[in-house]
């Protein structure tokens, strides 16, 4: 199960990895933002398919719902660890505070808009602005490292049982 789950938790981390290209793009580029989403709500429908592949080469078609569930968070974690790697690349070496400035830029836009039904939503942004400015990479990194692999468990459980498939029942002969 192991072997499985790394292997296919790499197509899943570098799948991210390349859908994490479009989020500091689609910061000026609304459609690529869109893409981004759209793209991130593929990972779970990515990871049904590894889980259901596993079941069918590995499991011999039969799987239980608890070894789906532990399958499907190994693979979830072992795409976090990579993708986390390639996070931690991009906010030590590449950023330089980008996406905190578009963040503020954007917060900007939002509030000379003045529209009573966005104050929320704006205070919301300075309250994220304000927790993520003093972070280190390493520390946002390690943040969304731990979010991807509870995310990851909690999105195992419906993965497992839809794959989740008893062996066939023989029937008994008197």
């Amino acid at each position: 199960m192991l072997r499985h789950s790394r292997l296919l938790g790499t197509y899943l981390g570098l799948f991210w990895i390349a859908k994490f290209v479009l989020f500091p793009l689609g910061m000026e580029t609304p459609f690529l933002h869109l893409l981004f989403l759209v793209l991130t709500l593929c990972g779970p429908i990515l990871a049904y398919r590894y889980a259901r592949l596993y079941r069918d080469t590995a499991c011999g078609g039969v799987i239980t719902t608890s070894h789906a569930w532990l399958f499907t968070v190994f693979t979830y974690m072992f795409a976090s660890l990579l993708v986390a790697v390639a996070h931690y690349i991009y906010l030590r070496y590449i950023d330089q505070g980008y996406l905190l400035s578009q963040l503020a830029a954007k917060t900007a836009e939002l509030e000379a808009l003045a529209l009573p039904p966005m104050e929320a939503y704006v205070a919301q942004m300075h309250q994220v602005q304000e927790l993520i400015a003093p972070m280190t990479p390493i520390e946002i990194t390690i943040q969304i490292l731990s979010q991807n692999i509870f995310y990851g468990s909690l999105l195992a459980l419906p993965t497992a049982l839809i794959v989740r498939r008893k062996a066939p029942q023989t029937p008994v002969n008197p």
